[in-house]
Formats: structure tokens, C-alpha cells, sequence
């Protein structure tokens, strides 16, 4: 198949989404598919791939380091253009949340392709941290979303014969459903849908309640405009895009529940983001070796935003009192803010900031350490490095209660989202490395995590999307 995905940041930026999307390119080619990533280009030096698609874009923040491309007419005739020599596609993947996601989603209507798109993150969530009026930029990207996506997807629950129109982002040959009452596919299918009565037609009495319709009855009834989905709700713009795919994925259990709860999707199927198998099977072949003697040594590693929670991190380590080596590894906005804290407060700790690091040195620095922390609360999807981390033996202090049980084994839980509750989490860490006890991580996962599995999986979930368009 030739997979054309689509991502809001180019994937040589830092970020987990873009960590998990070069390794399924790689494993995808690896197994003789095509993959063509479609993301804005990035405004500082990076490693090129033939498989890059760059848009025009604009630089977002101050170290270049992510950018935004506006979807529109614009951008629409420059990917077509781009793509002309890459065709044909098969199948449309998106793995974005914003103008990566309404790009791609514009793209496959236009030409008819299925979409799969696997949510990575919680947009009301991070927009939440990040935002200075979180309420008015939802509502405003929900606008939004509702101007720049292809309307005709939203008409996809109809049920029995709706015929594709130019959009086609029906079932091609139209044989399996049909439009009440001459109801046309297309651009206006969502208006005329609305205004037939539907009398004579498969669909049930509106006085009928969601709960005892179909699958597709209830998609129709909730596609009805809502104050919800007028409102500053990032549930909302994830149901619009969900409405536009043809399978939707969540890289963990709990967030693909949580999905199903707030009527994003009937079923999301979990596609955990993968560990490099080449890399996991160098690191489980080396000669297993006993803690080299010392302080105890934490490693925290990711983007430095708000809602990775970076600086409670520290005033944590500050708090505690510990006597512990701490590294750093990533970088982002809060870098400045972060080495201003530990100059100030000069903890007990040693604390260094390694900056950005390859991906196969990240994992080795892993598993040096005698366990990963990772503070972010109710953002992330899956939380991949402690899951990384297990796979290579290392142990975890974890914030976020659903990441915890979803790790099982192998951590040291967070009570309560104060910098009390992390400082004391640390200090029983601290005191279990150094007497030698610390807590093991579930061995199964260095199996279960293998990007080979990961890839397999949506490889069906392509297949059976590219099935459902015929």
C-alpha cells in the first residue's frame, strides 16, 4: 500500500507523536509498503527523508523548532501539485490534531481516499496549559473546524445507500446504502439530509432516543449541531474529525475509553506507539550489569511545555531534599525558565540538562538510570518513555494515575498532583534505589511493545479501511 500521513509537526521536531511516526515509517517500508509524511516544514537544519513532504509554513516559536501551515485553497493546490508524482494512495493517515489534521482530511475527500486517524493527544488538555483563555481557543477551533473541514463527511451515518459524491467520502460503488429520498451525495449532502423528513427512509422516528438506535442512527443524532459542539469543548473538534475517518485509533487503552465516553467513536482500536525493535534487541543482548554503585539517578525527558510539567518536576526535587543525580533530556520553551529554578534554589541534587538527544541514545541514557519520571497529568494518550523504560528495566515515577495502571508494575505512584506528593514519590524512590529494592518493571512489555506488533496491527486496521471504501 502507499500510506500518506499527515502530522501538525514535521517529524525530525521533537515530540513523542513524531518519535512513534518515523518508526512506523521505517517498520512500513520495512515490511514493502510506500509512506509519504506531509507535514510543514521545519525551520532549522534537520535530516531530509525522500518520504517528506514539506508544506509551506510559518515558524511558531522562538527556537524554530515547530511550525504551522494554514490549511486552505493555497495549501490544497500545493499538495496536489506535490503529490501528482507520488500517486496512486491508498489509504490517508492522520495523526495530527490541528491544521495537519484539516489538511489531510481535505485532502482525502477530495479524492476519495479512506482515513484512519489515530488521536495522540488531549487537545483540551493541552490547550488547557498552554493557552491564556483555554474556553475562548476551543470555541474558536471548533469554529473553525467547522469552516475547514469537508462538510459532506459529517453526513457519513446515513444509512443504506448514500451514493459519494465528488468528495467521495462514501463507499465508492454506493451499493451498500442509498439516500432517503433523493437526498444527493456530495458537497450539499449534509444540508438536504437535514432537510427531508426522512418519512419512508431507514432512519428511525426522530422522537426515538439516542440509546435504543444503531450504531449509525446515533451518529446521524449526533451529528445535529449542539451547544456542546458550539462550545469551548475539545471533545467536539475531536468528534468532528472522527466523523471524517474511517477507523479511529488512541495509542493506550484508558484514552481509547475515554474516547468512547465523550461519543468520539462507537470503537477506537488501541495501537500502542512501538519501541525500535533493533534498538531493544541491542540493549536486551548487552551483558545485564548490577547498578553501578552511587547516587540514586533519575531521568526526566521530553518537550519542556506546561503540560509536560517540567518545572513542578523540579521544585519537587528541590523540596525533597534528595541526594540524587537528575537529567534532563529534551528541550522547548521552559529550558530558560528550568535552569533560572536550579540556580536559584540549588537542590541538594545534582541536576544537569543534557539537551536534545538521538533516539538510540535517549533509550541508552533510559536504561542507565535508575528510573524515568514523568510528571505530566491527564495529557498524555499513552506516556512512551516509562513504557520505553520498562522495556530496557528501568522503573518509573509516575504522575498520572491512568499511565500507572495501565504500566502495572514496576512504579512508584504520585498520591495527588501537589509538589508535596511528587517530592515524597521521589524520596521513597530515592530510598529503595539506594537500599538496593527498587521496584521492577513488568517483564511482558519488552514483548508486547515491539514496533513490529504495533505495525502489524495497522497494517489491519489499514486493510480493513481500504475494504470498507471499495
Amino acid at each position: 500500500m502507499h500510506v500518506v500521513m499527515f502530522a501538525d509537526q514535521h517529524l525530525e521536531s521533537l515530540g513523542g507523536a513524531q518519535v512513534s511516526m518515523r518508526l512506523q515509517k521505517r517498520f512500513l517500508e520495512r515490511a514493502g509498503h510506500v509512506v509519504t509524511v506531509v507535514a510543514p516544514r521545519l525551520h532549522r537544519p534537520a535530516a531530509h527523508d525522500p518520504a517528506y513532504l514539506d508544506l509551506p509554513s510559518i515558524a511558531l516559536t522562538p527556537d524554530r523548532e515547530y511550525a504551522l501551515t494554514w490549511p486552505g485553497a493555497r495549501t490544497d493546490r500545493f499538495l496536489d501539485a506535490e503529490m501528482g508524482a507520488r500517486l496512486p494512495v491508498d489509504v490517508v493517515h492522520v495523526q495530527a490534531d490541528f491544521w495537519g489534521a484539516f489538511i489531510g482530511h481535505r485532502y482525502a475527500a477530495r479524492h476519495g481516499l479512506p482515513v484512519v486517524h489515530t488521536m495522540h493527544n488531549r487537545v483540551d488538555v493541552g490547550i488547557e496549559a498552554t493557552a491564556p483563555f483555554p474556553a475562548l481557543v476551543l470555541r474558536a477551533l471548533n469554529a473553525w473546524a467547522r469552516k475547514a473541514l469537508p462538510r459532506v463527511g459529517s453526513a457519513l451515518a446515513l444509512p443504506r445507500g448514500v451514493r459519494g459524491g465528488s468528495a467521495g467520502a462514501f463507499p465508492r460503488d454506493g451499493s451498500a446504502r442509498a439516500l432517503p429520498r433523493g437526498v444527493r451525495g456530495g458537497a450539499g449532502s449534509r444540508r438536504n439530509a437535514r432537510n427531508s423528513d426522512f418519512s419512508g427512509s431507514s432512519i428511525r422516528d426522530r422522537r426515538e432516543s439516542p440509546s435504543s438506535a444503531t450504531a449509525s442512527d446515533r451518529a446521524t443524532v449526533s451529528d445535529r449541531a449542539t451547544a456542546s459542539d458550539r462550545a469551548g469543548d475539545g471533545w467536539a473538534f475531536l468528534r468532528q474529525l472522527a466523523r471524517l475517518s474511517r477507523a479511529v485509533t488512541a495509542p493506550s487503552g484508558h484514552f481509547a475509553r475515554r474516547l468512547e465516553a465523550h461519543g468520539v467513536a462507537e470503537k477506537v482500536d488501541v495501537i500502542w506507539n512501538g519501541i525500535d525493535d533493533d534498538v531493544l534487541d541491542a540493549a536486551l543482548s548487552a551483558e545485564t550489569s548490577t547498578r553501578r554503585p552511587g547516587r540514586p539517578r533519575f531521568i526526566w525527558l521530553g518537550r519542556m511545555s506546561p503540560e509536560k510539567r517540567l518545572l513542578p518536576f523540579l521544585e519537587a526535587v528541590v523540596a525533597s531534599g534528595i541526594d540524587a543525580e537528575v537529567e534532563i533530556v529534551g528541550g522547548g520553551a521552559q529550558l530558560r525558565a528550568a535552569r533560572r529554578l536550579i540556580e536559584r534554589s540549588t537542590p541538594t541534587a545534582t541536576v544537569t540538562f543534557a539537551g536534545r538527544l538521538a533516539y538510540a541514545e535517549t533509550l541508552r541514557r533510559l536504561a542507565d538510570a535508575d528510573a524515568v519520571v514523568q510528571t505530566s497529568i491527564g495529557f498524555e494518550t499513552q506516556g512512551m518513555t516509562v513504557f520505553e523504560a520498562a522495556s530496557l528495566g528501568t522503573p518509573a515515577v509516575v504522575s498520572d494515575p491512568d499511565i500507572a495502571a495501565e504500566l502495572g508494575a514496576g512504579t512508584w505512584t504520585v498520591t495527588d498532583a501537589t509538589i508535596p506528593a511528587l517530592a515524597e514519590a521521589l524520596r521513597r524512590a530515592a530510598s529503595d534505589i539506594s537500599a538496593g529494592t527498587p521496584v521492577a518493571p513488568d517483564p511482558t512489555i519488552a514483548e508486547r511493545f515491539r514496533q513490529s506488533s504495533r505495525t502489524a496491527a495497522m497494517i489491519a486496521v489499514y486493510e480493513r479501511a481500504v475494504a470498507a471504501g471499495r
